[in-house]
């Protein structure tokens, strides 16, 4: 083989791998160039959960004015698009114990939502998840000595947890994965 024919082959190779798509996460748009305002109206809650749609939505939208370039709102008649969320059910479960006290110490906290985001002028579908899961681990503290202790832990991390959940979802929209 000649090295003309070593370089042409090379250099073929080369840009067919230059094409494959990689990009550094977070970095790419997947969304349409008409696309300005997104609107996100607070999340349905159709769990027992009180306030978690809340919690998810506020994180949604503080992740999508961290990461990406669009002016968000609440309302959709002002927006290019809508993000429509459900939170469709929410558990915790306990992953590890303490073997001298059978206390739980670490609990897998899942979320399930139904996540639709819609072009308001051509009413398409942009992004559409009805299996939306976020799962994470969270420690609980094995100093808790009583029932009070253990609901002042649950906010922070309900807080850690929707801050996450949110960065999952707007990569995933904006992404398009």
């Amino acid at each position: 083989m000649t090295d003309h024919r070593q370089f042409r082959i090379g250099l073929i190779g080369a840009l067919a791998l230059a094409g494959c798509g990689y990009h550094v996460s977070g970095r790419s748009n997947a969304l349409p160039a008409s696309i300005h305002t997104i609107a996100v109206p607070a999340f349905e809650n159709r769990t027992t959960r009180y306030r978690i749609e809340q919690r998810l939505t506020e994180a949604t939208v503080r992740e999508f004015l961290a990461r990406t370039h669009y002016r968000i709102v609440p309302d959709p008649s002002n927006a290019d698009a809508v993000v429509r969320g459900k939170v469709l059910s929410l558990e915790a479960t306990p992953l590890l114990f303490d073997t001298t006290t059978a206390r739980a110490t670490t609990m897998l906290v899942t979320v399930h939502c139904e996540v639709t985001m819609e072009d308001l002028a051509t009413r398409k579908q942009l992004y559409h998840n009805a299996n939306f899961l976020f799962r994470n681990e969270y420690e609980i503290s094995t100093d808790v000595k009583n029932v009070k202790d253990f609901f002042e832990e649950q906010d922070p991390a309900l807080e850690r947890m929707s801050r996450e959940f949110a960065a999952r979802l707007v990569a995933a929209i904006t992404e398009n994965f």
